[in-house]
């Protein structure tokens, strides 16, 4: 039982930096969302680029989670080309305003 605490422990204060830098605007992401609501804000709506799939809805999920996968897409860790390209033109600024004001959403 003491090995897992020590694991938690060490998990919290390793990603506790990380969530820390999601502390964006809101307010400035809502008039930033304009290259995300035509998919993301889309109820049943597909790709068919690359491959068909089911768009994920976005609206409620944690800033910090949105944050570090706009992250990774503009570092090249995440691959899909729409994503790849919009991630690539945002700020870090960009990227936490973006995840704050998905994150004040009501899940879709």
């Amino acid at each position: 039982m003491h090995y897992r605490k020590m694991l938690a422990a060490m998990a919290m204060t390793l990603c506790a930096p990380l969530l820390a830098h999601a502390a964006g605007d809101p307010k400035a992401g809502e008039n930033k969302n304009s290259m995300c609501v035509g998919c993301h804000g889309v109820d049943g709506y597909k790709t068919a680029f690359p491959d068909v799939y089911h768009v994920p809805k976005i609206g409620g999920q944690h800033a910090e989670y949105l944050a570090l996968a706009l992250k990774a897409y503009k570092a090249g860790q995440r691959k899909h080309p729409s994503m790849l390209g919009i991630a690539a033109q945002l700020s870090d600024k960009d990227i936490e305003d973006l995840a704050a004001y998905y994150a004040s959403r009501k899940p879709q």
